[in-house]
């Protein structure tokens, strides 16, 4: 089953200095039937106009996941870590006992987008770290790149049985994925066209994925995608349990 949700659907807030959409329940929106999938419970599209730095704020017990779409990424956090991550960039900052961080816009002229996803880990009160990879548009190109998965040998290692994906499609060509028993996905179109069967989604808009098997994805124009593989149940925890 696909659960299709519109470009237009998507909640949207306006900061001045940022624009935010935001997918599921998040700060001060609260939607009972946008909860978020498995442990997958926030997804924000999100822009900072030039020069523009989220402050400081804590978080804990959350796989922080931000996959750069448009711009120069700059990160900071109480770790002492920094640095920039380009289009194709990823990083997965486990948050677990606690920490802060900041989602800057490292160029003073050009707006940068981000999206950013948390997913609840499998273990409380992790020791916070930070891994990030610049991927290549190529090593995207016409298939899914796993970027993030639980496995020893994943470039990026998340604390769930979850997987991201992220793909660049040319017009006409057609990629799959298979989804194991009891588990479902989120799938965003970033930008373009793209056909799921008998569905048709345009830039923005984003599907839930329910007891599909295989789901293959074709474009009929140049599309960028992400997508998460997630189960469907399972039980929080930290301070998510509480």
């Amino acid at each position: 089953m696909l659960e299709v949700r519109r470009d237009r659907e998507v909640h949207q807030e306006e900061g001045g200095w940022f624009h935010a959409r935001w997918h599921f329940s998040f700060d001060r929106y609260r939607d009972p039937k946008q909860m978020g999938l498995g442990p997958l419970r926030v997804f924000n599209h999100d822009r900072l106009a030039p020069g523009a730095i989220w402050p400081m704020h804590p978080h804990a017990d959350v796989e922080g996941i931000t996959y750069v779409w448009k711009g120069t990424f700059r990160h900071a956090d109480s770790l002492g870590n920094d640095g920039t991550l380009q289009p194709g960039g990823v990083q997965l900052m486990t948050l677990g006992s606690g920490a802060e961080h900041s989602e800057q816009n490292g160029s003073k002229n050009e707006p940068m987008e981000f999206l950013q996803l948390w997913i609840l880990p499998d273990t409380a009160g992790l020791p916070p770290s930070v891994q990030q990879h610049q991927f290549a548009e190529a090593e995207r190109s016409d298939q899914l790149l796993r970027v993030i998965g639980p496995e020893s040998t994943d470039v990026i290692k998340i604390h769930q049985d979850a997987t991201v994906y992220v793909s660049s499609m040319t017009a006409g060509r057609e990629v799959s994925h298979n989804f194991g028993p009891g588990r479902g996905g989120y799938l965003y179109l970033i930008e373009g066209s793209l056909r799921l069967g008998n569905e048709r989604l345009s830039t923005g808009d984003a599907v839930k994925v329910f007891e599909e098997r295989d789901l293959p994805i074709q474009a009929d124009h140049a599309s960028e995608l992400l997508l998460v593989d997630v189960p469907l149940r399972f039980t929080p925890v930290g301070v998510w349990a509480r």
